[in-house]
């Protein structure tokens, strides 16, 4: 377990991340101009579908002002801060990249948001939380790196309250072996792939019960085609997260996507109450 944990904190290692996002954001003004969520929507979504994804996601999983929300693996903290601006509800992100919280962290002094968004540096396979603490919990293109499946879910549904919801927005295996490097992953080594049906399979036996499940591979290729066609991406782009070489992992991505190799699946859950004798 241990060296897995660190193949993927390795490879989302991010080496003076917060100092890049300092000077790429300098457009937008001196370091002390408030910024909003959507200003940083380009570079702060990593995952496929960006912006509209997260909101499509908390949309079905209800998200209400009065929840406290847990975003399982939330990189520099786009979908936290879009969730608290949209819904006003407490969030708070867990991720295993020092370099991302500290850069989540930064972000969100920068949108004025340090009230009702936090962030942590943690294992989803160890949540720092006690159980049955939160409301909901989202998961997006992250199950991808993760081996032990049954732990993951296992460990959401443990913090979340029963009737919680658990919206999870991941990439999944189709047919063949899926070309590499990708976002997640330079080689097979820190990919740990499942099909739409054994993930939804391995989440149900956590303790979930299925609420939506749906494929959404059509409309990430449909996505991926019209970044094709409108050009070179803007200067606030993925890129100055991941560093050089990110536009080769996003092309495999489509294009695991376009040959059927990989699909997406969108789905949310609800935490079945344990069973009492």
């Amino acid at each position: 377990m241990t060296n897995e944990l660190d193949r993927v904190r390795d490879h989302y290692r991010a080496t003076g991340l917060t100092d890049r996002l300092k000077t790429t954001l300098a457009v937008f003004g001196p370091e002390q101009q408030r910024l909003k969520p959507q200003q940083l929507a380009t570079l702060d979504q990593f995952h496929t579908r960006g912006l509209a994804a997260t909101a499509e996601l908390a949309d079905l999983a209800v998200i209400t002002a009065d929840m406290s929300v847990l975003d399982v693996g939330s990189g520099v903290g786009g979908p936290a801060r879009f969730l608290a601006e949209t819904y006003g509800c407490q969030v708070t992100g867990v991720d295993l990249s020092e370099a991302f919280v500290e850069a989540a962290r930064y972000l969100t002094a920068r949108t004025g948001q340090d009230d009702k968004v936090s962030f942590e540096t943690g294992s989803a396979l160890s949540l720092p939380f006690e159980n049955g603490r939160l409301d909901a919990a989202l998961l997006q293109h992250v199950a991808m790196n993760i081996t032990d499946r049954p732990l993951l879910y296992r460990e959401i549904r443990r913090v979340l309250k029963p009737g919680g919801k658990f919206a999870t927005f991941d990439v999944v295996l189709k047919s063949g072996d899926p070309l590499y490097p990708v976002p997640w992953a330079k080689t097979p080594g820190e990919s740990f792939l499942l099909t739409a049906e054994a993930t939804c399979e391995a989440i149900e036996a956590a303790g979930f019960g299925t609420l939506v499940r749906r494929d959404d591979t059509a409309i990430a290729k449909a996505w991926f085609a019209e970044l094709r066609a409108s050009g070179p991406p803007p200067s606030l782009n993925l890129g100055v997260v991941m560093g050089q070489g990110f536009a080769e992992l996003a092309t495999n991505l489509g294009r695991n996507l376009m040959e059927g190799r990989l699909g997406i699946l969108t789905a949310v859950f609800e935490a079945v109450p344990a069973k009492t004798s």
